[in-house]
């Protein structure tokens, strides 16, 4: 066989496993040829297109909520698209949003990025969570953005573009047109069961909402924004059930109802493992690292979540009255019951280990540690670098103990400006301590307007 007739024969076979079957001399073939590399050209060019279930998660967006809580941005030269929830936060005191660093007159945005065309078929979404304004120290939306991280990676093993449409033609009924909104709560509450907080009161009776003079919806909102997330692990019970395909229907929508769940409770978790607190006074206000030793290790060794549990800008007498009142309790007789939590503190000379273990308790090491620690008036009289040097030659510990001090102060303490300042007290030295997170703050109030309340001085 020469080599022409061997290539002849070989561009034939490859037509017939295309499925075209003409002769190398067929005019009309080479149309068929060319009708087929068209027709794959246009296929392709047809799958960079809108997914419909974008669009019907969306509209279900903006129907739960309104129209200005969501917006999309498309970039059809990548198949990508942005979608942007966003999350109000109006319902935050004015000093739980200065403690949190976050501005409460702003929502805070949580950018997914899907793809355009493939949807829920596609790659997981990425995660952004910000605010606008808030350039710099948003730790609580690197918090955030790990939880919904988790909660995203969790829930997309379920999900797919066909699931969604048989679940939705099976509940028809529920999302037709002519529906309305409480209708369309009713039907997702089957899937998505919220499971009722001790940390609000459920407010059913309807002379109870009118002395609150609290709306219907407005009531289903509060709700909806103070559930605290109680179980064991929330990264998989993420309703009350453990993750399913029926968790992730509408899941722009989910990701903003956890989202919202989330916000209000976020000083309840560690930033690090994301594992619920056991404080012995129950939650704090700030967020904080847990006393668990590999998440000491991560934060003070390899700074994971630093970010997020970062000390506030602490004024130098703030750092002065807590550095008195770690004295006090330490010098105290009652130490043993008074002194917690016991310092979690990495040795510096060596990583891998604790130089104060809460399982190993060494008061006098303790003490030691403390005497070393400069007063603040030396401390404002230098650079952060030269103080830590003097510190580090007195006490190797000296200094990780100060930092342990500062980071573990889980309330919110300033002082007090001498136009708000009690005269009667004749001293300078006031400070005004918030420790109430907003789940428990917004049932004292809702208490409140109930049976009113009398203010006590200690």
């Amino acid at each position: 066989m020469d080599m022409t007739r061997f290539r002849k024969r070989l561009r034939r076979s490859q037509r017939d496993i295309k499925g075209q079957f003409w002769n190398d001399d067929d005019s009309e073939g080479d149309n068929e040829s060319e009708e087929f590399l068209y027709g794959v050209q246009g296929s392709c060019a047809a799958d960079l297109y809108r997914h419909p279930q974008l669009d019907a998660d969306i509209e279900a967006v903006k129907e739960i909520y309104s129209e200005n809580s969501v917006s999309i941005r498309e970039y059809g030269t990548i198949d990508d698209v942005d979608i942007d929830l966003h999350i109000n936060i109006s319902f935050l005191d004015e000093e739980v949003s200065t403690a949190w660093k976050v501005l409460r007159t702003e929502p805070i945005v949580l950018r997914l990025r899907f793809s355009l065309s493939q949807y829920l078929d596609g790659p997981e979404p990425s995660i952004e969570v910000f605010q606008p304004s808030n350039k710099e120290g948003f730790g609580l939306g690197l918090q955030l953005k790990k939880i919904l991280g988790m909660f995203t990676s969790q829930q997309w093993k379920h999900l797919s573009n066909d699931f969604l449409k048989t679940q939705q033609e099976k509940r028809h009924s529920w999302f037709k047109a002519s529906g309305t909104i409480k209708k369309f709560r009713a039907g997702l509450s089957i899937f998505s069961p919220i499971p009722k907080s001790p940390s609000f009161p459920i407010i059913q009776d309807s002379m109870l909402k009118g002395k609150l003079g609290v709306p219907e919806l407005r009531v289903g909102r509060l709700m909806n924004r103070s559930i605290s997330c109680t179980m064991k692990n929330p990264k998989v019970e993420v309703f009350g059930y453990p993750p399913s395909p029926q968790a992730g229907l509408q899941c722009p929508q989910h990701i903003m109802k956890y989202a919202e769940q989330r916000i209000p409770t976020l000083n309840e978790y560690c930033v690090v493992c994301d594992e619920q607190h056991v404080f012995q006074n129950g939650s704090m206000l700030k967020p904080a690292v847990c006393t668990r030793e590999l998440c000491v290790f991560s934060f003070y060794t390899l700074g994971v979540m630093s970010g997020a549990a970062e000390e506030v800008a602490t004024g130098a007498e703030v750092v002065d009255l807590l550095v008195a009142m770690c004295r006090a309790a330490l010098e105290s007789p009652r130490k043993s019951i008074i002194f917690e939590p016991y310092p979690s503190v990495v040795d510096p000379t060596d990583p891998k280990t604790l130089a104060f273990n809460p399982k190993k308790k060494n008061y006098e090491r303790l003490q030691k540690a403390l005497d070393s620690v400069m007063s603040i008036r030396e401390m404002t009289q230098g650079s952060y670098l030269e103080i830590k040097k003097q510190m580090d030659k007195l006490d190797p510990l000296a200094h990780p103990l100060l930092q342990w001090i500062i980071s573990s102060n889980r309330s919110h303490i300033v002082k007090l400006p001498l136009s708000r300042q009690l005269k009667f007290m004749h001293t300078s030295h006031q400070f005004l301590l918030l420790s109430s997170p907003p789940a428990k703050e917004a049932r004292f109030r809702t208490a409140k307007k109930l049976y009113g309340s009398t203010f006590a001085f200690q």
